[in-house]
């Protein structure tokens, strides 16, 4: 029995020296860099960290470049005039460059924000806080910059706004492709990004043409947030950049809060940040938070809470915002919440304002010519594959928690689990709820687009996730792991080949090509207000084109391009008579009340020849004034009167009692409006 005993030890002894033999082999094969000396993982680790870092930046760089070059190349920038210059900011961007020009023509810098906070200089019979309703904070920044760096004898005004508006698209690109490289761990995710990205500029960015728009300035920081977020959520960083994310995103409910009071304060204790949904439901969430925390782990309240987790949130945030909604005095956005009822089909109108949104381009719902343009640059296709992969995933890691199996502590590739990684599930969601809202409102298709080049050159770019889908397909014939690395490299590198092949020619020719863009027209017409009408005047006419006369002359409007403002809503449909069947009477009557002295009507909106009939603003202006008659299925606008707009062209009584034409060209024709009324015949 000794002996036998003794054979017994010395055999398990045996064994436990062969394991602790075979172990250092096994963990190599797991892990390369343990076989490797400290100083070659760091220097590898460093290295891979520092050109990652130089080709996002290159990245950005290039891109705000081209940028630039492509603005100078379409409007011929620098060998334009001011006046020239100033008319390429088209639509509703004019009135965002014309507050900057007045901040740096004040003499002071407080003398200047106190004129925007108490403008009474722009809105006939109006003093407005444009710092508050236009949201101009980045025209405030951008001209303290400017007079602090000592760049006026330098730069001017202009190309110092639109630089620092292409720079900060330049930190755009490179927060794209910095997310897309820490999810994939390649830097060629974030070459495909860009490239998807350039390429379907169309969909993914409207700075070609409006380049004071407030998303412009929003969507780069929005972008870092979310490369931050990213790079917290991943849990193989390193630990430097681990502690910088942490410090920008942990604590997200407070970072939240605190965000949402400064901007209280800077909105000028704007009520409706505090009647917001969002900060009802940020409060909900923390209170449950911690009544999970202080519950002991494993009794039949903790259970019973977790089940009723999410009614519990449901349930705070709804009676929260009620009680906040019913003692916070706030106005609400009655034309908001009429155009949501008429958009989803809960209710039909004949209001203007609300039609007339309906028919605007950003707030319909997408139409076939974008998902073709995704699909003809491989985009889309890819996008649907990844998010298919990464979806299906995700679910099954959610069954898995509920049927309480528990998580791998690390996960490797041979794994196959790509959705049991935080930052994927995020992601998922998040592109999730930003491509329903683009199916919704084309506009929103500036943030879902370039989320889906982040997402889908992650994708395919992510070893992790073509094992995921081997795992299912349980391949078999080659080996997986050395598949997905294989397929890692090799697609995107025939994507990027073949983008490479068909778009770069019509790139490099956009930047060869000189284009032809200049309105005469409206030159001529800002000319003449700026010689010929008098200091006091006032104008009238489409919001669109008020916003140009302010930027262009600084001349007092009657109405702006803005549709937070219920007064200024009003005031724009009550101007667009101009185009309706009225009589002259009623129209003198409008522009008189606000004090308009000058009227100008605008050729394109008069004989407009739209693609959808029914979204003409005269067409909506008829169903408004109850001026259309159907008859036999057929709808067609009927009035005692002519069409203003028309009538008064005419030159006869009584439209030139009212009004005396004192301008005109091929577009544009400028009234006076009388002050003494004759009536003669």
């Amino acid at each position: 029995m000794e002996e036998g005993a003794e054979d017994l030890r010395q055999r398990k002894k045996q064994n436990c020296t062969e394991t602790d033999e075979m172990a250092p082999d096994e963990k190599n094969k797991e892990n390369p860099n343990l076989g490797r000396s400290p100083k070659y993982v760091l220097f590898q680790r460093f290295a891979k960290l520092f050109f990652g870092c130089v080709a996002a930046v290159t990245s950005g760089m290039m891109y705000a470049v081209y940028l630039s070059t492509y603005h100078e190349r379409k409007f011929w920038f620098s060998s334009r005039q001011e006046l020239e210059r100033e008319i390429t900011f088209q639509g509703d961007s004019a009135i965002y460059y014309s507050f900057y020009k007045e901040l740096l023509k004040a003499p002071s810098f407080e003398r200047g924000v106190y004129e925007l906070t108490h403008n009474n200089k722009t809105v006939s019979l109006r003093t407005i806080n444009a710092v508050q309703q236009m949201t101009l904070y980045p025209e405030l920044i951008a001209s303290v910059l400017y007079q602090a760096s000592g760049s006026e004898e330098v730069i001017e005004p202009v190309y110092f706004y639109i630089g620092i508006v292409f720079g900060l698209q330049g930190i755009y690109m490179a927060a794209l492709f910095v997310t897309s490289w820490v999810m994939s761990g390649t830097w060629l995710a974030g070459m495909l990004t860009v490239a998807w990205f350039i390429i379907n500029r169309t969909d993914t960015t409207r700075i070609d043409y409006s380049i004071p728009l407030r998303e412009n300035w929003a969507l780069p920081y929005f972008a870092c947030q979310v490369a931050a977020l990213t790079g917290y959520l991943k849990n193989n960083i390193n630990s430097s950049a681990e502690r910088f994310c942490y410090l920008l995103v942990h604590e997200v409910y407070k970072i939240y809060l605190f965000s949402l009071f400064l901007a209280y304060l800077l909105q000028f204790e704007n009520p409706a940040l505090l009647v917001s949904p969002l900060l009802s439901l940020v409060a909900a969430l923390m209170l449950s938070k911690c009544l999970q925390m202080n519950m002991k782990k494993g009794t039949f309240i903790s259970r019973m809470l977790k089940i009723m987790y999410f009614y519990l949130v449901f349930t705070v945030t709804v009676t929260m915002n009620f009680l906040l909604k019913t003692f916070v005095p706030h106005k609400e956005n009655e034309h908001v919440l009429k155009f949501l009822e008429v958009k989803f089909g809960l209710n039909t109108t004949k209001n203007f304002t609300v039609n007339w949104l309906l028919c605007q381009e950003s707030l319909q719902t997408p139409s076939q010519d974008f998902f073709l343009r995704l699909t003809q640059s491989s985009l889309l296709p890819f996008y649907i594959l990844v998010l298919i992969i990464c979806l299906s995933s995700v679910t099954q890691v959610i069954f898995r928690r509920i049927s309480g199996e528990p998580l791998k502590e690390k996960i490797t590739l041979d794994d196959g689990r790509i959705g049991e990684r935080p930052e994927i599930a995020y992601h998922v969601i998040h592109t999730m709820l930003m491509g329903s809202l683009a199916m919704i409102l084309e506009g929103m298709k500036y943030l879902w687009t370039p989320y889906m080049c982040m997402l889908a050159a992650f994708g395919v770019c992510s070893p992790e996730l073509w094992m995921t889908l081997f795992k299912w397909l349980r391949l078999r014939a080659v080996h997986p792991i050395l598949l997905a690395l294989i397929l890692s490299m090799a697609v995107p590198s025939i994507i990027g080949f073949s983008l490479w092949k068909e778009y770069f020619p019509r790139i490099m020719t956009e930047l060869s090509e000189l284009q032809e863009f200049y309105d005469s027209d409206t030159v001529e017409l800002m000319m003449w207000v700026k010689r010929q009408a008098p200091v006091a005047a006032v104008f009238a006419g489409s919001p669109q084109l008020m916003g140009m006369i302010k930027l262009c002359t600084g001349w007092m409007v009657t109405s702006l391009p803005l549709y937070n403002d219920v007064d200024l809503l009003q005031r724009n449909e009550n101007i667009y008579q101009i185009y309706s069947k009225r009589s002259a009477e009623d129209i003198y009557k409008i522009l008189t009340s606000y004090k308009a002295t000058y009227l100008i009507i605008e050729d394109s909106i008069c004989n407009e020849v739209g693609p959808v009939k029914g979204c003409r603003v005269k067409d909506l202006l008829d169903i408004a004034n109850g001026h259309v008659v159907c008859d036999e299925g057929d709808s067609y606008a009927y009035s005692k009167y002519g069409r203003f707009c028309h009538e008064i062209k005419m030159n006869y009584s009584p439209y030139v009692n009212y009004f005396t034409r004192v301008y005109w060209n091929r577009s544009y024709f400028v009234y006076k409006i009388n002050t003494v009324i004759s009536f003669q015949s």
